[in-house]
């Protein structure tokens, strides 16, 4: 079986225990680091997760100190796991993404992958786009590019052998001021990274049949 047969296949063991082993997990051991270039390594693969326009509108604000994790712990909460954790990273979205696209798509020109012409409209159609969204629709655009790219590095952190644990419970605004982040930017999510002490909860899924529709939807 070729590579390509292989990864299509549903038989694919590597693939589909990361998918199992990843659990929400809320106790770690406090005395196991995560070096920076490891993290900076699993946070590069989880960018390759999509975006509009590869516009990337997300940021990551990494917190691998004590100190700088006792900061956020009153500010999520007292959840310990903050305090526990190797790091916490800070999901950040980029409000005004779009004042990137001169230089991702100048990137894509170099690499050989986007001709001129093309790059400096895809700029200019970027630009006008988001400058004419409203501010609803631009966080629920990077809400959402944040929420896949937070989900492909807590998938890539279980293939590299370590535990996550996404956080919603913490003050945006104290967030924001503890840590000088300006209104470009909205915090979306919070990830513990380290190894667990103790195994998530175990959880259960609705029936497929429940959630999946095809063509059209089905009354409840």
């Amino acid at each position: 079986m070729s590579d390509l047969q292989s990864i299509k296949s549903l038989d694919n063991p590597l693939f589909f225990d990361v998918i199992h082993g990843r659990q929400t997990v809320r106790n770690y051991k406090p005395d196991v680091k995560i070096s920076k270039n490891e993290i900076t390594e699993m946070l590069q693969e989880a960018t390759q997760a999509p975006s509009g326009g590869n516009l990337q509108s997300w940021r990551f604000l990494v917190l691998d100190s004590l100190e700088q994790k006792q900061k956020l712990f009153s500010i999520a909460y007292n959840q310990k796991q903050i305090v526990e954790a190797s790091a916490v990273i800070i999901v950040l979205g980029d409000l005004e993404c779009y004042k990137m696209a001169k230089k991702i798509y100048n990137q894509a020109v170099e690499a050989g992958v986007m001709p001129e012409d093309m790059a400096k409209s895809s700029v200019k159609r970027y630009t006008d786009l988001y400058s004419n969204m409203s501010q609803e629709d631009v966080l629920q655009t990077v809400s959402l590019e944040c929420g896949l790219v937070s989900m492909q590095f807590m998938l890539v952190a279980r293939a590299k052998g370590y535990d996550t644990g996404p956080m919603r419970g913490f003050s945006k605004e104290k967030l924001m001021e503890a840590f000088n982040i300006s209104d470009r930017y909205t915090p979306v999510l919070l990830i513990a990274l380290g190894e667990s002490a103790k195994a998530g909860y175990p959880t259960v899924r609705l029936p497929v049949q429940n959630v999946v529709f095809f063509n059209k939807m089905l009354e409840d």
